[in-house]
């Protein structure tokens, strides 16, 4: 049964309006699109979540236009990415708006507060459960504290990004698992993916030429986003080097602010980048922002998603990935020490940051973990 396209932007924004937790939405997109619609099988949607873990991007954004254009082509891939992130996006700039006229008033400063402590225990979850799962033995061990280490020093993120992928060549071994069917027959992207590549490269060229504040703004976010292996929590830390150490458009606790909007929304964390762009820009800043920071990633997934099965089948491809996914363990690492040190710590931060990690810990969902965290804040800071 083949979807139409209204049909998967629905579904899409159905699911868009309720996908808290990032990653974790995965599972409810399965029982969607294979269980309930059944526009897909079991075996493919395992090939999608395999391919966009493994390229840039906020894993299951790009498991949403995985499914559309499995379905119905570039089309249903745009329907569908559109609908999962249209929900995020509207909520984001709302709150980016309120924020900008509100954030002196003493309650939302008190609460802003205490919810940095509770960012830092997210943050630092959600290392633990990237080392759970890319840390199998001791050579993977010594790739993510290689790279924490030189994203400690502040080295280039892409040089350490491809000696990650270099040393994950030399030092993991075994072979890829084998597939017990051949792949479903995609259709070819070639076409639909040079004209998007052709608007994309006149829009940046527009904003070159007039008006370089928005495209410093563009450019950032697409480098962002090109660099975020391992999903959105992957791109936040890039996004903070970039914003707040190198290029210094805002301070630290003001982006952490961002994250914690960020929190209240539902879709991938790196909708942050709204928050960024409204701030910096206003209105169309945020929208270019936001989409600075989602279409390269997606222009990757098209392109690639049709020859993905043989590229899978390389040892050395796998290794490579494997690699730069403990790479990125060692960057999360290495944000929530930097997170922590933007707060203000005494005991109250310090139980709010420890009650809050012990929760995630517990599978407690996130929304309510920063819902607590926020009456927490405004009661007692």
């Amino acid at each position: 049964m083949f979807p139409s396209l209204a049909q998967l932007f629905a579904a899409f924004l159905r699911l868009g309006i309720t996908a808290f937790g990032g990653p974790a939405m995965i599972p409810y997109v399965r029982k969607m699109a294979v269980e309930k619609k059944l526009w897909l099988d079991g075996e493919s949607f395992q090939d999608g979540v395999a391919l966009c873990q493994t390229i840039p991007g906020a894993t299951v954004m790009q498991m949403a236009a995985y499914i559309g254009l499995k379905a119905r082509g570039v089309r249903g891939a745009m329907a569908s990415y559109i609908g999962f992130i249209l929900p995020a996006f509207l909520l984001m700039l709302a709150l980016s708006i309120a924020y900008s006229r509100a954030h002196g008033l003493p309650a939302v400063i008190s609460a802003f507060s205490g919810l940095q402590a509770v960012i830092v225990a997210v943050v630092a979850n959600a290392t633990l459960s990237f080392g759970r799962t890319s840390l199998q033995n001791r050579k993977n061990a010594i790739i993510a504290l290689a790279a924490a280490g030189l994203f400690g020093l502040t080295a280039n993120p892409v040089l350490i990004i491809i000696l990650a992928a270099l040393l994950g060549m030399l030092l993991n071994g075994g072979q890829p698992a084998a597939r017990t069917a051949p792949p479903a027959r995609m259709r070819h992207t070639t076409l639909p993916l040079l004209l998007f590549l052709a608007i994309s490269a006149a829009c940046y060229a527009l904003l070159f030429f007039f008006q370089k504040d928005f495209f410093h703004l563009a450019v950032l976010m697409s480098k962002v986003d090109l660099m975020a292996f391992g999903g959105g929590f992957a791109s936040v830390p890039l996004m903070f080097h970039e914003i707040v150490e190198v290029r210094s458009w805002m301070d630290g606790p003001t982006f952490l602010n961002g994250i914690i909007l960020g929190q209240f929304t539902p879709g991938p964390i790196v909708i942050t980048a709204t928050f960024v762009g409204y701030l910096m820009h206003g209105m169309v800043g945020a929208i270019i922002a936001t989409a600075g920071i989602f279409l390269p990633s997606f222009l990757i997934l098209i392109g690639v998603a049709p020859w993905f099965d043989r590229m899978r089948s390389s040892p050395w491809f796998t290794r490579a990935i494997a690699g730069i996914l403990c790479s990125f363990c060692g960057l999360l690492f290495t944000v929530t020490i930097r997170f922590g040190l933007n707060v203000q710590w005494d005991w109250m931060h310090a139980a709010l940051a420890v009650a809050a990690f012990v929760g995630l810990y517990f599978k407690l969902d996130i929304l309510w973990v920063v819902l607590a965290g926020t009456a927490v804040s405004v009661l007692v800071f």
